[in-house]
C-alpha cells in the first residue's frame, strides 16, 4: 500500500512545482499581451497625426481645448503653452490667469452667447480638462515640455489603452484570464470606439468610456470578493465618471437593475450588499459636488431608480437578518411586521417622489433622456436634439460599420454566459441587452454598446477556441494516452483497496481541499456501479473530431483577420479625417481643402477683438477658440430662442436677416457652401434644421412654405421663400451644386445689405459684413442735389458745389 503511494506523492510535489512555474511564466506573457494590447490601441489612433498633423478634430473638442487652456494658466507663466494662451485670449481674460484651474469654476465666458454670455464651470463636465490638465502638469514636472494642444490630441489614445485594460480585468472576473485578453484585443481595434478616440477626438468620451469600464470591473470585483476596499474604489471610480460625461446615468442604473435581478431571482448575499450600498450613499454624495450635476443627483427621475433599489435591498436585508436570529414561527409574526411598515415606508416615499416630480411638466425627466426612452420625443418636442446627425437612430450599415463581425459574435457569448452563470455573468448579460436599445435609439450611444459587443464577443472566440484546441489536443495520436490510462487503472487500485482500511487512515489520505461532487460520492458508495471511464477519457468523449476542429480554428482565424482589416481600414480612412480640413482624392492625386482654418485666420487678423460673428451653431465654438471672436451661438445648444433666432435670420430674406442681425449687434456673418467642391455638410443641407428649430419659436417660420410638393429642393423648382432667403449665397456662371447634384435655382443675384469680404480658395466658407444703415436725410439732400445738379447741366453748364 505504501509503495504505489510514493510515486503519486512524487509527482504531486513535482506538478505543484511545475504548476507554479507555469503560473509565473503565464502571468509574465499575459502581461507582455496586455503592453501589446495598449500599444495596438494607442498606435492605431495615430492615422491622423501621421497622414494630416497634429490637430484637433470636429467642433466640441474645439471648446474643451479653450477651456483646458484657461484652466491650466498658473503660475507656469514663462512656458511656450503659456504664451500661446496669452496670445490667443482677450485682456479681459489675461486677469483670469493668474488663479489657474481655481477661477475656472468661476469662468463666465462673455465670448458666448452674446449678449447672453455663459459661466463655464457650472455647465461643464470637468472630467476631461483636468485630466488632460494632470498629464500636462507631470510631463512638465518631468521637464518634458510639450503644449497644450498636443496633450489635448493625445489623452483619447492614452485613454484607449486603459480603456482596453480596464475591459481585460472585467472580463477576467467572468470568464478568465483568456476571455479578458480577446476582449481588450478585440475593444483595442473596434471601429466605434476608433471613432471617438482617435488622436485629436479630445471629447468627453476620450476618457469617460476608460471610467465606465472600470466602475464595471469594480462593481463585479466587489461582487465576487465582498471587499469594501472595492466597493469605495467603486465610488471614486462613479464620481470619475461623473466628472466626465453625463452619460454617467446610464451606470447608476444599469447597477440597480442588476442588483434587482439578483434579488429577484434569490442571488442575495452579503457580497451584493457592499457592492451596491457604498456605491449609492458616497457615490451620490460625490456626485453633488460636481457643480453640473449638483442637487439634480438627488432631485431628478434618472436618480430614483437608485434610491428604489437602495430601499428595496435594505429590507430584503432585514429579513434575511432576522430570519437567522428567530424560529420560523416568531419569523413570519415578524415578516408580518416588517411588511407592513415596509409598504407604509414605500408608499410615503412614493409620494414625495411624485410631490416633486409633479411640478416638471416633464416629469423630472431631462430632454435627452426622455429621447432615449421614447425615440420619437426629440423630433416631436425638441428639433433642436433630432438636428444633430450623431442623435438619428442607426442603420443596419452602421452597425456593421461600427462593430463588424461581433454582432454575429455577440448571441454566443451570451450562451457561454449562462454556463455557469454567475453574477458577473449575468451583469455582462444585462449590460449588453440595455446597451442595444439605448444604440437602437441614438447612433452615439452605440459607444456604449461597444464595450459589452466586445467583451462578449471575447468571450465567445475564448470558449471557441478553447474547445477546438482541446479536441486537436486530445485528437493527436501518442502514446500518452496509454500511460494515463494505465495510470487511472493503477490510481484506482488503492482508492478501492482504503475502503477495506480504519476510519483513520482513510481521513489522512483522502481529505481534500475541495468538497467531492455528488457523482464521486455515488462512486466511492458503489464501486461495482462506478463507470470504468476516468475525468481524462470523459473529456476526450466530449470532444470533437480532429477534422471539423482544424476547420474550427482555421475559420475563426480568417473572421478574426477580416475584423483585423476591418478596423484599420476603418481608423485609417473613415475616422481620421479631421472635420476642419477635408480631403478629396480624384484621378488627379489628394486635394485637401483647408478652407476653415484659412478663414478662421482672416477673422483672427482683419476684424475688431470685439466684433461679433454670426454662423450656423455647428461652427460656434471653433470660430471661438480659433477666430478669438465673439460669436451668438455655439455648440452648447442650452438656449433654444437665440438658436432660432440665427435660424430664423438664415432662413429669412435679406432686409429681414440685416435687422435681426443689426438688433444682436452683429458685425460679420459666415457662410459654409460645399457646392463647389462636393462638401455636403454645408448650411444648405443644414437648411431645413434651421427652418424646423426657428419655427418651434417663430410661428411666421413655416417648414411648408420651404418646400415643394413636400420635397425639399434649392434647385429651380424650389419655393420662391426658399428661393429668396439669406441662405443663398452669391454665385456666379452656371452655378452648378457638385454637393447635390443639380444648378441652383437663383443666380446672378446682388446682395443690398451684406457685402463680401471674404471667401476662401476653395468657396467653401464664405464671410459677409453687414453694411451700415444710410442716413436717410442725407440720401434726400443728395437726391435733391442731383436733381439740382441735372437742372444746371441743362441750363448752362455749372456744376453744384455740394458735388
Amino acid at each position: 500500500m505504501a509503495e504505489p503511494q510514493q510515486p503519486t506523492a512524487v509527482r504531486g510535489s513535482g506538478e505543484g512545482g511545475g504548476g507554479q512555474f507555469r503560473n509565473a511564466v503565464g502571468g509574465v506573457l499575459c502581461a507582455f499581451a496586455l503592453l501589446l494590447i495598449g500599444v495596438l490601441a494607442f498606435s492605431i489612433r495615430l492615422f491622423s497625426v501621421i497622414k494630416y498633423e497634429s490637430v484637433i478634430h470636429e467642433f466640441d473638442p474645439y471648446f474643451n481645448y479653450r477651456v483646458t487652456q484657461v484652466s491650466l494658466i498658473s503660475a507656469e507663466r514663462s512656458s511656450a503653452a503659456s504664451i500661446f494662451c496669452q496670445r490667443m485670449e482677450s485682456f479681459s481674460q489675461k486677469k483670469r490667469k493668474k488663479n489657474g484651474v481655481y477661477e475656472f469654476w468661476n469662468w463666465f465666458d462673455d465670448r458666448t452667447w452674446y449678449p447672453l454670455g455663459r459661466a463655464i464651470g457650472g455647465t461643464v463636465y470637468p472630467g476631461l480638462t483636468l485630466t488632460a490638465g494632470t498629464l500636462w502638469w507631470l510631463l512638465n514636472s518631468l521637464n518634458i515640455p510639450l503644449s497644450v494642444e498636443t496633450v489635448c490630441v493625445f489623452t483619447a489614445p492614452i485613454f484607449s489603452a486603459n480603456a482596453s485594460w480596464a475591459t481585460y480585468l472585467l472580463t477576467k472576473e467572468a470568464k478568465g484570464p483568456g476571455a479578458g485578453l480577446m476582449a481588450a484585443t478585440i475593444l483595442a481595434m473596434v471601429p466605434s470606439y476608433i471613432s471617438r478616440s482617435v488622436a485629436g477626438s479630445y471629447d468627453n468620451e476620450a476618457v469617460a468610456i476608460f471610467a465606465l469600464i472600470f466602475t464595471f470591473y469594480l462593481y463585479v470585483k466587489t461582487l465576487n470578493t465582498g471587499s469594501l476596499f472595492y466597493a469605495t474604489l467603486n465610488a471614486l471610480s462613479y464620481f470619475y465618471m461623473v466628472c466626465s460625461w453625463g452619460g454617467y446615468t446610464f451606470i447608476i442604473n444599469l447597477i440597480p437593475m442588476h442588483v434587482l435581478l439578483c434579488i429577484v431571482t434569490g442571488r442575495y448575499s452579503s457580497r451584493l450588499y457592499i457592492a451596491y450600498a457604498p456605491l449609492v450613499v458616497l457615490g451620490t454624495l460625490l456626485a453633488a459636488l460636481v457643480p453640473v450635476v449638483g442637487f439634480n443627483s438627488v432631485l431628478t427621475s434618472e436618480h430614483f431608480a437608485s434610491f428604489l433599489v437602495f430601499i428595496i435591498l435594505h429590507v430584503v436585508a432585514l429579513v434575511y437578518y432576522i430570519k437567522g436570529l428567530l424560529t420560523p414561527r416568531l419569523f413570519k409574526v415578524a415578516m408580518t411586521f416588517v411588511i407592513k411598515v415596509g409598504l407604509a415606508f414605500c408608499y410615503a416615499v412614493a409620494v414625495i417622489l411624485v410631490s416633486l416630480v409633479a411640478s416638471s411638466p416633464t416629469k423630472g425627466w431631462s430632454g435627452r433622456s426622455l429621447s432615449l426612452l421614447d425615440p420619437t420625443y426629440a423630433s416631436k418636442y425638441i428639433p433642436l436634439i433630432a438636428s444633430v446627425s450623431e442623435h438619428q437612430p442607426p442603420t443596419w450599415p452602421s452597425y456593421f460599420m461600427g462593430i463588424n463581425v461581433l454582432a454575429f459574435l455577440v448571441p454566443s457569448g451570451i450562451i457561454a454566459c449562462f454556463f455557469p452563470l454567475s453574477d458577473a455573468s449575468s451583469f455582462l448579460v444585462l449590460y449588453l441587452v440595455t446597451s442595444v436599445y439605448f444604440s437602437g435609439v441614438m447612433v452615439r450611444l452605440m459607444l456604449v454598446l461597444a464595450p459589452a459587443a466586445c467583451i462578449l464577443s471575447g468571450i465567445a472566440l475564448s470558449e471557441a477556441f478553447k474547445v477546438l484546441i482541446r479536441s486537436m489536443k486530445f485528437q493527436r495520436p501518442s502514446s500518452d494516452d496509454d500511460s494515463s490510462t494505465e495510470g487511472d487503472e493503477v490510481s484506482s487500485v488503492p482508492a478501492n483497496s482504503m475502503k477495506n482500511q480504519s476510519k483513520t487512515s482513510v481521513k489522512s489520505e483522502t481529505v481534500t481541499k475541495e468538497k467531492p461532487s455528488k457523482k464521486n460520492r455515488k462512486m466511492d458508495q458503489d464501486p461495482e456501479g462506478s463507470s470504468p471511464v476516468g475525468p481524462t477519457r470523459e473529456q476526450k468523449l466530449l470532444v470533437l473530431p480532429c477534422g471539423p476542429s482544424f476547420v474550427g480554428i482555421m475559420s475563426l482565424i480568417v473572421l478574426c483577420g477580416f475584423y483585423v482589416v476591418h478596423c484599420v481600414w476603418a481608423a485609417a480612412e473613415v475616422y481620421s479625417e479631421p472635420q476642419i480640413v477635408h480631403t478629396y482624392r480624384s484621378p488627379y492625386g489628394l486635394h485637401v481643402f483647408d478652407d476653415f482654418r484659412e478663414a478662421y485666420a482672416w477673422l483672427r487678423h482683419n476684424t475688431e477683438v470685439d466684433d461679433k460673428v454670426a454662423s450656423w451653431w455647428d461652427y460656434g465654438y471653433q470660430t471661438t477658440a480659433m477666430a478669438n471672436r465673439t460669436v451668438i451661438v455655439d455648440n452648447n445648444t442650452w438656449n433654444d430662442t437665440h438658436i432660432a433666432t440665427v435660424g430664423t435670420a438664415m432662413s429669412s430674406p435679406e432686409k429681414e436677416a440685416w435687422e435681426i442681425y443689426n438688433s444682436l449687434d452683429v458685425k460679420y456673418v459666415l457662410v459654409v457652401f460645399g457646392g463647389l467642391v462636393g462638401h455636403r455638410s454645408d448650411d444648405i443641407n443644414k437648411f431645413l434644421s434651421m427652418v424646423r428649430i426657428g419655427g418651434g419659436v417663430f410661428p411666421n417660420i413655416k417648414e411648408e412654405d420651404y418646400l415643394r410638393d413636400g420635397i425639399y429642393r434649392v434647385d429651380a423648382h424650389g419655393t420662391p421663400k426658399m428661393l429668396n432667403c439669406l441662405i443663398f449665397v452669391e454665385t456666379d456662371g452656371t452655378g452648378f451644386d457638385r454637393a447635390r447634384g443639380y444648378e441652383i435655382g437663383k443666380k446672378h443675384f446682388k446682395l443690398t445689405h451684406f457685402e463680401e469680404v471674404f471667401t476662401t480658395h476653395n468657396w467653401m466658407v464664405r464671410i459677409y459684413k453687414l453694411k451700415p444703415q444710410k442716413n436717410r436725410v442725407r440720401g434726400k439732400l443728395k437726391l435733391k442735389s442731383r436733381s439740382k445738379t441735372s437742372s444746371t447741366l441743362k441750363s448752362g453748364g455749372k456744376t453744384n458745389p455740394w458735388q
